[in-house]
């Protein structure tokens, strides 16, 4: 199958991993633990369904979503991956590019193979920059300094990584530090030479995951508060899940938030982030940006999310599965199969634009249709609409 065949990300995703070693499926697919948070990711994001309306004019529909200033063509954009070098080489460029091309946004990860500046040259303008905070004062500025020189408008501080989430399966395949590649895994990467000489020969592995090991246990909001001050731009916090962490950030002067449980590979456990989305959203109140990622491979997962509160949506692995299948060029298209997705679903809805999305879009599991238990359709509520110390699962009840 080529990638102008490929229909949907699971279309991708199996070109990917036809391209890949087992160690590196495994890092790219796996979660923690025993996965249950990286299942729940899926199956909340299914559980919903769609209430949709009909003879509604939808034949000027648009995606076009405003955030911080900047108008992108489409709701998403594409999450932080770390070590995306290891599916295709500088694949941090290609995800740059991509979505350069698409207009819409691209966070780079601390632990990129490609240095930032140099991303930002190749894509024609500075990606979003998110940081893993040194412990170090002095080395933290030094990555403010770099993402300011290189004209980042965001930075974004994944907060959910006091230490490394329990990937057993890494350990097993010898990929941890110090990298112990055993047997097995060097035979599995020579039955795939096309990567091993497109990609593991022209990376340095080891230099770029010595950063893995760094504990920020001790890491606090008064190193936010640090951040804040030294950072002038926009500036988000990414690993929120609970409405109380959500205020904090807002009364620290975060500009916005990601609702994030890390693609299910730090807390086994953790919510899934659509289920952990809208009592955080009611309770900023529009005060702040709210973001999130987590399991959305299909369009449809993105339209949910925007009606539960929302302002973007940003995918991870759909995107790497783009580039490990095909650099650039698949990561294009699979901006270009979710663009298309969320277009089919608006207008199935009887949405014209991602603005109309609300709650009365959706059915939650156990919860009837609005404006079919009783109540007139006029009477339909808005969207942000849920108490702030609710979850999806207490609202199903």
């Amino acid at each position: 199958m080529s990638l102008a065949k490929a229909r949907n990300i699971e279309d991708l995703r199996r070109l990917a991993r036809r391209r890949l070693p087992r160690v590196v499926r495994d890092y790219v697919e796996g979660g923690a633990e025993d996965h249950v948070t990286l299942r729940a990711n899926r199956a909340a994001l299914e559980a919903i369904r769609f209430a949709p309306r009909v003879l509604a004019d939808v034949s000027r529909r648009s995606q076009k979503t405003s955030l911080f200033g900047r108008e992108y063509d489409a709701p998403f954009g594409i999450a932080p991956i770390g070590a995306a070098g290891l599916v295709w080489h500088e694949a941090d460029i290609a995800l740059a590019r991509a979505a350069r091309t698409a207009n819409l946004p691209f966070v780079l990860s601390t632990h990129s193979f490609v240095p930032l500046a140099r991303v930002a040259q190749h894509a024609g303008g500075a990606p979003w920059f998110q940081l893993y905070m040194p412990n170090n004062r002095i080395n933290a500025g030094n990555l403010v300094a770099l993402a300011l020189d290189a004209g980042c408008e965001a930075l974004v501080l994944t907060a959910d990584v006091p230490v490394g989430g329990n990937r057993e399966y890494n350990e097993r395949n010898g990929f941890c530090m110090p990298l112990r590649l055993g047997l097995r895994t060097l035979l599995d990467g020579a039955l795939h030479p096309r990567w091993l000489a497109s990609v593991y020969l022209k990376s340095d592995w080891r230099a770029h995951l010595a950063e893995w090991s760094t504990r920020r246990e001790a890491q606090g909001w008064d190193d936010f508060d640090w951040l804040r001050r030294a950072w002038p731009r926009k500036l988000l916090v990414k690993g929120i899940l609970t409405a109380d962490d959500a205020l904090l950030a807002l009364q620290h002067g975060a500009d916005g938030i990601f609702v994030s449980n890390h693609g299910g590979r730090q807390l086994d456990g953790a919510p899934a982030a659509i289920e952990a989305l809208p009592p955080i959203a009611a309770a900023v109140g529009g005060r702040m940006a709210v973001l999130v990622d987590g399991g959305f491979r299909r369009g449809a997962d993105i339209v949910k999310a925007l009606a539960l509160g929302a302002d973007m949506v940003f995918a991870g692995r759909a995107a790497l599965y783009g580039a490990a299948a095909g650099g650039e060029a698949g990561a294009r298209r699979a901006l270009q199969i979710l663009k298309s997705e969320v277009d089919r679903v608006l207008a199935l809805l009887g949405c014209a634009s991602t603005a109309e999305l609300g709650l009365r879009h959706l059915r939650l599991p156990g919860r009837p249709l609005l404006g079919l238990d009783g109540g007139r359709a006029g009477d339909l509520r808005e969207e942000r609409d849920f108490p702030a110390d609710q979850s999806v699962e207490r609202l199903r009840r």
